[in-house]
Parts: C-alpha cells; structure tokens; sequence
C-alpha cells in the first residue's frame, strides 16, 4: 500500500473536534483576514507612499483562498474587494452622495469575487502563484472593459509609482507590473508555507520550493533589469512649459457665473506669468497648458469668451492648450482647443473615453426611476471623439490624454505611437474636493511616464497640477485649491518602449495563461472526482 503525504493548508484542520459555537468563529476568521487584506491593498496606494502593503495583502489573500471550493473563495473574494474598493472610492460619492458610490463598489467587487474563485481553482496547480497572478491580471482586463466601458481605476500598477516594480511598465505596461506584484505576494506567502511545512513534515517538494522561490525572484530582478529602460534624455531637444492652475469658486455662484469665473481665474493666472516673463522673472515658455473645463464657456458660440482666451494668447505671446465644452452639429464635446495668439482655434482634440455617469448616463431611464435628482446632473450626453489626441505646437508634438482617459492604456499609448514627444493629461478634480482621487490619479499620470518614456504634465483646475519626468519623478508640483502657475524644462523623446511597442499583447498572454491554468484546473479535478468514485 503506497501512502501519499499531502500538505495541509490551514492549522485548524489539525486541531481536535470543537464546539460549534467555536466553530462558527473560526469560519469568520478567513472572512475577516480577506476584508482586512483588502483594506491593506488600499492602504498601499496614494497619497500614502507604502507601495509595499502590497505584498502582504495579496500573501493574505492566498492565505484565505489556497485549497478552498470555488463557492467559498467567492465569496472571500468579494470581501477582499469590498476592503480594497470600499476606501478607495470613497471620491465618488463627493458630489452625489453614498447611492452611486456605493452602487460602484458593489459592480466593481463582483470582478474581485471572480476572480477570487478562479484563483482558488488554479491553486491545487503545480506553481500555482503563476496561474494566480494571471488570474488577477486577467480579471483587471475584463474590469477595463466592462461595464459600460469599463472601470480601470485599482489597477495594482496604480499603487505602485513610489515602488521598486514600477521599471516594469515600461516592459509591458500596467498588466505586466500588475502581475508582478500580485506574483511577488503569493510566492511570499508560498514561501512561508512551505518553510512552515518543512518544520512540521521536516521534507518540502523540490518544485515547489523553486517555484515559490522563483515567484518571488523574477520580478524583483525583472524590475532592476528593467530600469535600464528608464531614461530622462532629451532626445529631441527640450520644451520649456507652462501649467495654469486657475482655481475654482468655492461657493456663492450660480451655475453660469461660475464658468465664467473659472475662465476669468485661468485667464488672470495667465497674465501673472506673462508679467513674471517679461520681468525676466521666469523663462518664457515654449506653450502654455490649461486644464480641462478651464473654459466651460464655448469659445465658439460666445465671442466674449473667445476675447479673453485670445488676450491672454497675446499676453503670453504663446499657443495655449485650453479646456473647453463645445457644442458642434449637435453634439457636446469635451474639446482641447489649441489657441494661437493672432490666430486664433488652430487645432482640437474630442475626448474619447468619456465618463459613464458622469460625462454620459447609461441606463438613463432606469437611473431616473431610481432618482431624478441623479439624471438632472446629467442633463445631456456628451459625444465621444475618435481621432488620437496629438496637438502639434512649433515642432513640438504633444499627446493629450484628458483626465478620466489617463487610466486606460489605450488611451494613453496611441499618443505615443501617433508621435508624441511628451504627453499632457489636463484634468479637472474640482468637484472631488480634497478627496484622494486627485492623488490617485496623479499616480496614474507617473507609470504612464514610466510606461511611454515620456515626460508628462498634469494641469488641473484646482490642484494638485504636476511636471514628471519620464522616470516617473514629479519634479514640479501645486497646492490644492489655490491658484498658481508651474513653468519647467522637460526632455522630448521619440523611442519607444517594449511597453508602446507591445501595446496590449502583454495583457493578451496574460489572459491566455489564466484562461489555461483554470481549463487544466478544471479537467484534473474532473479526472480527480472519476478516479475517487472508481
């Protein structure tokens, strides 16, 4: 009779019977570690710089769904995503209140919760933190894209712009760092059990051995690699730009009043640089960056709003790049408008990826049932654009990702690859006041830099607006909510990471192993319930 050793996953199977009152509390354990876990993710992204949280938190999550039924890890997997998504957006509920905040993170941990029972399934596999990983990167995938476009924001990659992973974006992207990192807290955790094992059985799996270890090797030698692709040279010369940051009214404006405020405050901080550069106070700049919704009054249909965009132009005596909401044949566009002094609107961008329930209402019959009030915010729809975003200013050609689009890869990536030398990402945050959304996003704008090689510029309405490098670092930076001007030499570039070139053939083969490593959990579980019958 041959007798096989199997390891055992979780202490309390070896204790001896309990009461069920006992009982009942130890199955809350798994439960209450996964929502905790959750909460450490979260804990690991902006503002807080604690990238490493991390690791432990996904060395946690294995913790509760190694070894367990695919109904259980459900359901773990949905706390664990109720722990990260919970905090994290809290932003969204700003404006609107708890209903839509809520109503998100209940969709969005639905994801989690898939995925949490796909990683339970591949776990029995042969290097199973591998399969794991790709699990999660793939679930992130499916995120992106649905619904309604999807929702990319919690992309591990966005945690990690303060952490040693972050050369791997420019490798391939945010799927590729995503992966890492989750690889990285499951070896650990793999590690720790099979030295916990060792202690206890006093012998360990060769194989596994190497594949925990390796787990947790690759991408942390994979990101020291990596930084060789990391680089500030100015291969294209250099542009000296600068960022307005108008501010907003808080309070006591009526709807129309306040667009034409913002304006007023965008045009005003203008002048402020054009008399600093006159007085030899500061450089003058190459061209001049206003955030989105900078000019909410349509230059076009209003000539007063043209007149003060066109005075500052000429006060300046360089293009500016304004926000603005236009109406064009019908449909509202949120526009970039390239505004030359003497000339004039020369160019224009139409933001592509607009914002479900906020630039857009899906559902809007339905959401009105709900409550009116929400359908109001909304008046009317905004159209999507469909040409890459790619203003070019005296030989300069810079990419333009507005706000809400800096969190998708495709969005950011086909300016690149359309030319672009840097990269702007003119944002407005106004109406998420002091939230951690702007600090979210500002982290986004870091690994795209990292991602494409390219400097990046965040001008927004009310803060915080940023210069970074293309090594992700933010060398120039704003207050909240005050009104100011940032003014910086950045380096233009032209070659093209492995991440640009790839594009979303990283993600692909992500999917690709995910997808394998549950078919083959799948079919010997299958084959294992034959054999057990027999």
């Amino acid at each position: 009779m041959t007798v096989t050793a199997t390891s055992v996953d979780h202490p309390e199977q070896l204790r001896p019977p309990v009461s069920p009152g006992r009982r009942r509390l130890l199955r809350l354990v798994p439960a209450a570690i996964s929502a905790l876990c959750g909460v450490l993710l979260y804990l690991s992204f902006p503002p807080r710089p604690l990238w490493w949280l991390a690791l432990p938190a996904f060395a946690g999550l294995a913790w509760t769904l190694r070894g367990r039924t695919w109904k259980a890890a459900l359901g773990l997997g949905y706390l664990f995503g109720l722990g990260f998504l919970l905090p994290l957006l809290v932003w969204t509920g700003v404006e609107v209140g708890p209903g839509p905040w809520l109503a998100l993170v209940v969709i969005e941990a639905v994801f989690v919760a898939l995925v949490g029972a796909g990683i339970a399934t591949v776990s029995r596999l042969p290097a199973w933190p591998v399969w794991a990983a790709a699990m999660w990167a793939a679930g992130e995938a499916v995120r992106a894209r649905m619904p309604f476009g999807g929702f990319p924001w919690g992309k591990i990659a966005f945690g990690q712009a303060d952490g040693v992973f972050l050369p791997l974006a420019a490798v391939g992207g945010t799927p590729v760092l995503g992966f890492a990192v989750v690889l990285c807290g499951f070896g650990l955790y793999e590690a720790v059990r099979l030295v916990t094992e060792r202690r206890r059985a006093h012998e360990v799996r060769r194989s596994a051995a190497v594949a925990a270890l390796l787990s947790v090797a690759v991408p942390v030698v994979g990101a020291v690699a990596a930084r060789a692709l990391v680089s500030d040279k100015a291969e294209d010369g250099t542009a000296t730009v600068a960022l307005i940051q108008g501010n907003v009214p808080r309070s006591g404006l009526e709807f129309n009043a306040q667009r034409r405020a913002v304006l007023d405050y965008h045009a005003r901080e203008t002048l402020k640089l054009a008399a600093a550069v006159k007085a030899g106070k500061e450089p003058r700049p190459d061209f001049v960056l206003w955030p989105e919704n900078s000019s909410d009054i349509d230059p076009f249909a209003y000539p007063d709003a043209a007149i003060v965009i066109d005075d500052a132009a000429r006060a300046v005596g360089v293009p500016i790049s304004v926000g603005s909401v236009v109406e064009r044949n019908g449909k509202l566009l949120n526009e970039q408008i390239l505004w030359t002094p003497g000339k004039g609107p020369t160019q224009t961008y139409d933001k592509r990826q607009i914002q479900p329930f906020g630039e857009y209402l899906p559902l809007r019959s339905l959401v009105g049932a709900i409550n009116s009030e929400w359908t109001g915010m909304v008046r009317q729809d905004f159209s999507r654009g469909d040409k890459p975003g790619v203003f070019r200013i005296d030989g300069t050609k810079v990419g333009l990702a507005t706000c809400y689009e800096a969190a998708f890869d495709w969005a950011v990536r086909d300016t690149v690859t359309h030319g672009a030398q840097m990269i702007s990402v003119p944002s407005n945050n106004a109406t998420f006041d002091r939230s951690e959304m702007t600090y979210q996003q500002l982290a986004m704008s870091r690994v795209r830099a990292v991602e494409h090689s390219r400097a990046v510029t965040v001008p927004v309405t009310s803060g915080v607006s940023a210069v970074i490098m293309p090594d992700g670092r933010v060398v120039r930076k704003t207050g909240m909510f005050v009104p100011a001007h940032l003014d910086e030499k950045i380096p233009l570039r032209s070659s093209e990471t492995p991440a640009t070139r790839l594009g979303v053939l990283p993600e692909i083969a992500l999917v690709l192993v995910a997808a394998g490593g549950l078919g083959w959990a799948i079919v010997a579980g299958m084959r294992g319930r034959r054999a057990g019958r027999a």
